[in-house]
């Protein structure tokens, strides 16, 4: 996984949507950080540092010690709203975290071996089914993504949650079942060329 991202705050006296409207034309957004058997605490946070933080592609999958009044909070970003229009983040949750917490996290898979499948060498596309997998596992043992090789993959074989390693005590939500991540499957012009083999061969065996 990453290391802790560090994010400074400042506390907020204030809550509600004026104050929030004003906190925002000074280049800032609102947050809370809550959890843990503890009051929730109102801060603001320097937007763009936030944006830069939500680039990375793993913000959600991120500790993140947020620093307000020389103290360090180690929390979870938990939700991010946007402004409808802009597209630009209005407000931060960040779940504080314990020393030995567990979380669950939705993380990104991804694949490698392209090159070497069988089924995409003859033209055939990776279907991916599920982007992210939920995974219940520590807040310090958190993947980036979750790796799956296509090596030796034909048409119409999956990958199954089997087939990705996953950290050491981690487990996925789902529990009861192999479920399937994505699937190799046929363009329609390839089903077509395989349609017409299969026809071929048949009318020769007639």
């Amino acid at each position: 996984m990453s290391e802790a991202l560090k994010l400074a705050a400042e506390a907020r006296d204030r809550a509600g949507k004026g104050a929030s409207r004003a906190i925002r034309r000074e280049g800032r957004v609102p947050a809370v950080i809550y959890g843990n058997n503890k009051e929730p605490v109102q801060v603001h946070v320097e937007a763009k540092a936030l944006v830069k933080m939500l680039q990375t592609g793993h913000f959600l999958n991120s500790v993140v010690e947020v620093e307000v009044g020389g103290k360090s909070e180690r929390t979870l970003p938990r939700d991010v709203q946007f402004h409808p229009v802009t597209d630009r983040p209005i407000h931060v949750d960040f779940l504080r975290l314990s020393k030995n917490a567990t979380v669950t996290v939705a993380v990104p898979v991804r694949f490698t071996d392209e090159e070497e499948s069988p089924g995409i060498k003859r033209g055939a596309v990776l279907n991916i089914v599920r982007h992210e997998v939920e995974l219940i596992c520590r807040a310090d043992a958190i993947p980036d993504d979750l790796v799956a090789s296509l090596k030796g993959l034909d048409v119409g074989e999956s990958i199954h949650i089997s087939a990705f390693t996953l950290p050491a005590g981690a487990k996925t939500v789902i529990d009861d079942r192999d479920f399937t991540v994505a699937t190799i499957v046929a363009p329609s012009a390839l089903r077509s060329t395989e349609d017409n083999e299969a026809a071929t061969a048949e009318d020769a065996a007639a």
